[in-house]
């Protein structure tokens, strides 16, 4: 018995199917979501948000949100979502280098949280596009 599963950002609707399992990374630490889930409504944190449909596990990086979980649904409203395979993994390497010299060069508090902010998006980026590569393997 599946649940709906919906994935939307302030552009467009990410992601709308049936699935059966979502793992996702919150304010308390990684949750599994199963159908007939407990309704909760927790925030996300940067990191993976994994979805399994059919046996078959999608890594996606996310950068913070909400989720609503009800029975038989789960909405998730993301800052950004990107799936592994849209992920440029040289881009990303790239990205994450600029924020590390950002960080070194904050002269502010502000400067540095934005800076920090940054970077650990770019590393759950990373990380998710290197689940797409060693898949391939």
């Amino acid at each position: 018995m599946p649940m709906h599963l919906e994935i939307v950002t302030a552009e467009r609707v990410i992601f709308s199917d049936e699935v059966d399992q979502v793992n996702a990374p919150t304010r308390d630490g990684r949750v599994g979501i199963l159908p007939r889930h407990e309704p909760l409504l927790t925030i996300l944190q940067p990191g993976e948000l994994g979805i399994i449909k059919d046996g078959v596990r999608t890594p996606y990086a996310i950068s913070g949100g909400f989720m609503e979980v009800l029975s038989s649904r789960v909405t998730i409203l993301a800052d950004t979502v990107e799936r592994a395979d849209e992920i440029d993994e040289a881009r990303a390497e790239k990205s994450r280098r600029v924020a590390e010299e950002r960080k070194q060069g904050a002269q502010t508090e502000r400067d540095m949280a934005l800076a920090e902010a940054k970077l650990r998006k770019e590393l759950v980026r990373l990380q998710v596009a290197r689940m797409k590569s060693a898949r391939r393997q």
